[in-house]
């Protein structure tokens, strides 16, 4: 039985870039994002590799969607079918934001699209999680207390924050399953989100990230890691 690699908000920048390289070495992968029906992308992906790739309709951030997953898991992968690899790639950042003008909707969208929404996700999913299984948040250095240095982008900041210490609480509750549940930064990222003057190009980023969850132990379990492995401070 081969086990799956699921990935969120996969429609385009990292997200698809994991999709596409995973779908290189052989592996199967259900690829989620808000609207499937427009990710031109993924859906060619899916024409290629097929049997391979589903496409399913995911709103990380709400609760109805989640379960909705859940439900559609096995008539997409099987009835027996496990995720192996878990990627909590979807995620939100909110510009603009001024010190004096900051807004409850907007804080509220971030921790609700960027912490709640994979925090919740991965319970719901954890019946699908083989033993053994890795699961991957996608964080970023801006969460790190330690290396805030100036004020900017508070609401994803603070999101990013929250997400590591839930991606630790995850790794106390998979434990005892031997899952393994990480914080990953991707580094500066040349996408919709990181921008065009960003350090690092996707393709890069993703083959760094993919070979540092491949060489998680048992005990890398809640750690925070860059795309070269290295640990970055709380």
């Amino acid at each position: 039985m081969t086990d799956w690699t699921l990935v969120t908000g996969a429609n385009r920048g990292l997200g698809l870039e994991f999709v596409r390289q995973q779908l290189a070495d052989g592996a199967s992968v259900v690829a989620t994002c808000r609207h499937p029906g427009k990710a031109t992308a993924l859906n060619q992906l899916a024409a290629e590799h097929p049997g391979h790739l589903k496409v399913l309709p995911l709103d990380v951030g709400d609760t109805r969607s989640r379960d909705e997953l859940v439900r559609e898991w096995p008539m997409a992968a099987g009835e027996d079918a496990r995720i192996g690899l878990l990627i909590n790639n979807a995620g939100v950042l909110h510009s603009g934001e001024r010190f004096g003008t900051l807004s409850a909707d907007v804080l509220d969208d971030s921790l609700r699209i960027n912490v709640t929404g994979p925090l919740l996700l991965t319970q719901a999913l954890a019946p699908l999680l083989a033993d053994g299984a890795r699961v991957a948040n996608l964080s970023s250095q801006l969460g790190s207390i330690a290396n805030t240095g100036r004020f900017g982008t508070p609401s994803y900041a603070i999101s990013k924050a929250a997400q590591n210490m839930a991606t630790v609480q995850l790794a106390h509750a998979l434990r005892a399953r031997g899952i393994v549940v990480v914080a990953l930064h991707p580094g500066w990222v040349q996408t919709d989100m990181g921008g065009a003057g960003a350090s690092e190009v996707p393709e890069a980023s993703v083959a760094g990230l993919r070979r540092v969850i491949a060489g998680l132990r048992d005990a890398d379990s809640g750690r925070f890691l860059d795309f070269n492995g290295k640990a970055l401070p709380w």
